[in-house]
């Protein structure tokens, strides 16, 4: 089967800059692609070629296995769900919901049962009758994301979609377009500037910076193995931490140093990990620094260190320490004994460890 969206070599110039550079890019029928990084990064940029909004300067781009480069966004077979909801002010929510039916000649009789089909899935049939100003910032959305819904396209196209309302709508929202997509089996493609968002939504991640790709993959292989430093930092909250060290093969592995603030380094020694240059930088997820009794097996190893800062946050607290110059995050359990001035004995887990080039930012191991 043809990947319902195949982008090879793409550039978008505007006029001698350079937006897009050299984009490829494959998804599968029934893939969630998010489109993931800072603002200014061509991830709206790179949704509108999609969509046709934006002729691309070079490079194919293919919708169902069908050359769609150069072709009218209105022949793409896509729909789109914009930030700013666009809907009629005028209209009824049903008539907002049908008004493309009916434009492209869609049978009355069709239009009635897909507008049924829709506001039973988004759960706005009591809105039906009312117009957009009489609706809350998230009934909006539902009508927007129902208006692309009743297109039945091959690919349903999201640009920031939740970034106008509050941060408890914003998770409901977030939870609703999830269950869609796994109900519908849809294709979808997602831009937004919240890793968190990209987190949960995605069965597949594009992280962008200066209109370059950083990285591809799962939500999992993005947070777990970071290409770089930009993914391992921009991606998770709290964010990587990235500690600067010394590493020296020992004979059973790498010793690590790690410099402290007016007290001795603190040594780890990593025993799956050889061949490291002298200078590298530790990335450990705060999860992965915990206290002892918490994590178990020969890839943990203690340290003290002295606490800085607690703050709880209900059902864990995060303690932050200065390790290589660094301060670093520990995401400890709510009844944690941590104490700000304190020294504190911290489990790291190495077996969790990903190693970064500080000259390139690449990843190492």
């Amino acid at each position: 089967m043809a990947p319902i969206l195949d982008i090879q070599h793409l550039y978008k110039n505007y006029g001698a800059t350079e937006i897009l550079k050299d984009i490829n890019v494959s998804i599968e029928p029934g893939d969630f692609l998010v489109l993931v990084g800072p603002s200014g990064c061509g991830k709206s940029t790179l949704l509108n070629c999609i969509a046709g909004l934006e002729p691309i300067t070079g490079g194919t781009l293919k919708i169902g296995g069908e050359d769609m480069t150069h072709v009218s966004p209105k022949d793409r077979d896509i729909a789109m769900v914009f930030q700013s909801y666009a809907l009629y002010p005028t209209m009824s929510v049903a008539k907002n919901i049908t008004f493309g039916m009916k434009v492209r000649g869609v049978d009355q009789a069709t239009q009635d049962r897909k507008l049924a089909e829709v506001a039973r899935q988004l759960q706005i049939e009591p809105l039906l009758k009312r117009r957009p100003g009489q609706l809350s910032g998230g009934q909006r959305q539902r009508v927007a994301m129902g208006r692309a819904l009743v297109r039945d396209p091959k690919l349903f196209l999201f640009d920031e979609p939740l970034s106008n309302l509050d941060a408890k709508l914003r998770v409901e929202m977030r939870t609703e377009i999830k269950s869609l997509h796994q109900r519908l089996g849809a294709s979808m493609v997602y831009v937004t500037h919240d890793q968190i968002e990209a987190m949960t939504l995605a069965t597949k991640i594009v992280v962008m910076k200066g209109g370059v790709i950083q990285q591809i993959g799962t939500p999992a292989e993005i947070y777990n193995k970071p290409a770089n430093l930009f993914v391992a930092d921009f991606m998770g909250s709290p964010a990587m931490n990235l500690i600067p060290a010394k590493a020296r093969a020992n004979g059973v592995g790498t010793k690590l140093e790690i410099a402290r603030d007016g007290a001795e380094p603190i040594v780890l020694t990593d025993t799956r990990a050889t061949n490291l240059p002298e200078d590298v930088i530790l990335g450990l997820r705060p999860e992965d620094i915990s206290e002892p009794g918490y994590r178990s097996g020969e890839s943990v190893q203690q340290a003290q260190c002295k606490v800085e800062i607690v703050e709880p946050a209900g059902a864990d607290t995060y303690v932050m320490t200065t390790l290589g110059g660094k301060q670093i995050t520990a995401r400890l359990h709510a009844e944690t004994a941590a104490a700000p001035g304190a020294a504190h004995t911290f489990a790291f887990d190495l077996g969790k460890v990903s190693y970064f080039n500080p000259g390139t930012g690449e990843r190492i191991l």
